[in-house]
């Protein structure tokens, strides 16, 4: 029993995250209030500076200089339900997360932009710690990119590329209770640690008519480690002779692969984008299982005068497998992803509109909903009973988040 408990903690520990700012697995379903109202899309529609993330290309349509600078207000509704250690449950008490976004672009010439983005990309957690039967679970990942771009454009078509400097913090805490009754208790954690990564983007569009542009992009995989945070938080299990080493402090922020159409035809446009999110490639999400990520979105935009309405729908899967529950070490992972890591929203609704205030400065806003999913893991061997369903753990998670953004062009 004390293995297994142990095996729980640590699960809790390694990864049991944070804020779950994310909508495609821990990663925003967009960028910016004109793109989030659109579903997300962005990799063929021109919005603006706060393309210059999505796909760095789009910022060769600016005209002149443009400045935005705005957030999101992100609210997880989290919770979990166990009997692994008799009845508990707890909504997670990380339920309220303000996302910075600030964007600017420039044109240098007639075929060069400038641009920077500075953008609250990914981040997740839940936080349990007034329940010893969930383990007293804490951590807090957030991941800020400085994405400085420069785009090229000739006649019907441009290229991008942005370097992108990577900040990452991650805060790993739990408290292990051997017999649930307060005695025995053990605290494991190291504080919060920090690093920073590199990558680039790359992206081109294609404007094949006047109406219609086609574009795709790609953003790498950035590697980060966490000093002390996982193999800290896993050296109990090796003690135990669970396993024979501790978990490596990597956790890989995963390569993205975009496409992306845009048709404008009087006052409407129309966007579609489709991403594959590489998680089956990234260190520390592929040792717990987690796949590659199809995501689809579209949008539908209204222009009137010197006012827009936007609608949206962003549709992914479930990128965490259960593994089957045929054994402690399978259920110990199917625990940690579901309870503690649950990145397992898929619908997205969204909607939006802006108005300008004069004629250089725009408000923008941006509401996205992703409607409840619950998901159940058996737990039985790990609770040391016959019965592989004997005990489970049982999250249900949905989202709302509130985006607004002051836009200055001059």
């Amino acid at each position: 029993m004390k293995k297994t408990r142990l095996a729980l903690a640590l699960a809790t520990a390694t990864f049991a995250s944070t804020p779950v700012w994310a909508t495609n697995g821990d990663v925003l379903i967009g960028l910016g209030a004109q793109a989030r109202a659109l579903g997300g899309t962005g990799t063929a529609a021109f919005f603006g500076s706060e393309n210059a993330l999505t796909n760095p290309a789009l910022l060769a349509k600016s005209q002149g200089s443009e400045f935005s600078i705005g957030g999101t207000i992100f609210k997880p509704d989290v919770k979990a339900e166990a009997t692994t250690f008799g009845p508990a449950s707890q909504t997670s008490d990380n339920d309220l997360n303000i996302i910075p976004e600030v964007s600017l672009s420039t044109r240098l010439s007639d075929t060069m932009t400038f641009g920077l983005g500075i953008f609250g990309s990914a981040g997740m957690g839940v936080d349990y710690r007034d329940t010893n039967g969930l383990i007293n679970g804490y951590s807090n990942l957030q991941i800020m990119k400085f994405v400085p771009s420069i785009a090229i454009n000739q006649d019907n078509f441009g290229i991008g590329f942005a370097p992108v400097i990577q900040y990452g913090a991650l805060d790993i805490n739990y408290r292990l209770d051997m017999d649930q009754n307060g005695t025995t208790e053990t605290n494991v954690g190291n504080g919060m640690s920090t690093d920073l990564g590199f990558g680039f983007n790359l992206g081109g569009y294609i404007d094949v008519t006047p109406e219609l542009t086609l574009a795709m992009a790609y953003q790498s995989a950035i590697n980060m480690k966490y000093k002390n945070q996982m193999s800290v938080a896993s050296q109990p299990f090796v003690n135990m002779g669970v396993f024979s080493s501790p978990f490596g402090d990597s956790l890989e922020q995963p390569a993205e692969i975009k496409l992306g159409v845009a048709y404008e035809k009087g006052s409407m446009l129309y966007t579609f984008d489709y991403k594959n999110i590489k998680w089956g490639d990234a260190k520390g999400y592929k040792d717990f299982n987690w796949k590659d990520q199809n995501v689809f979105a579209m949008g539908a935009k209204y222009s009137g005068q010197g006012y827009w309405f936007g609608v949206g729908y962003n549709k992914a899967d479930d990128p965490i497998d259960v593994l089957a529950d045929t054994s402690p070490a399978n259920q110990g992972i199917n625990f940690f992803n579901n309870h503690f890591f649950p990145g397992i929203v898929e619908s997205h609704f969204t909607l939006g509109g802006g108005y300008n205030l004069t004629k250089t400065i725009a408000l923008d806003g941006a509401i996205v909903y992703a409607p409840e999913v619950t998901k159940t893991v058996n737990t039985g061997f790990l609770s040391q009973q016959a019965n592989p369903s004997a005990t489970t753990e049982k999250v249900t998670h949905s989202q709302i988040g509130y985006t607004i953004s002051l836009r200055m062009n001059f």
